[in-house]
């Protein structure tokens, strides 16, 4: 499906795509997919910046796949901020990537050293959502 038809049937929707490699995002895609991924963060930093748009409760966002095509639509059915160090494993086991915090603390901090650097007191922007809809 064309991206423009896409956010025709959704006019509300923001994109975005997952991760920050062609390889990372089609893993997170298919994590979702496959029912294990149903959170997502980002760091607040991002979001202030203007470089990514701040997930809205109910609002039902499309993801991209790497080549800028539509992947899947998800719908935010939770918004939390916290800090780095105080989130919680349920979250971290919500995301999907790994099996235990320390996998995703590990992960993640790599992940935030590579795009604009990491602090363990940093403020993330904590999503839950749930599939809506796949194009893949």
């Amino acid at each position: 499906m064309q991206l423009d038809a896409v956010l025709h049937e959704y006019p509300n929707a923001e994109t975005f795509t997952f991760g920050d490699s062609k390889a990372l995002s089609e893993q997170l895609i298919n994590l979702v997919l496959e029912g294990k991924k149903t959170a997502t963060c980002g760091a607040l930093r991002d979001f202030e910046s203007g470089n990514e748009a701040m997930p809205v409760l109910g609002r039902q966002d499309i993801v991209l796949n790497w080549d800028g095509s539509p992947a899947l639509v998800i719908e935010t059915i939770n918004i939390a901020i916290i800090k780095f160090i105080d989130v919680e494993e349920a979250f971290a086991l919500a995301e999907g990537e790994n099996d235990s915090l320390a996998g995703w603390q590990h992960d993640h901090r790599a992940y935030f050293e590579r795009n604009s650097g990491f602090s363990p007191e940093m403020l993330l922007v904590c999503e839950r959502f749930r599939l809506i809809d796949n194009f893949n």
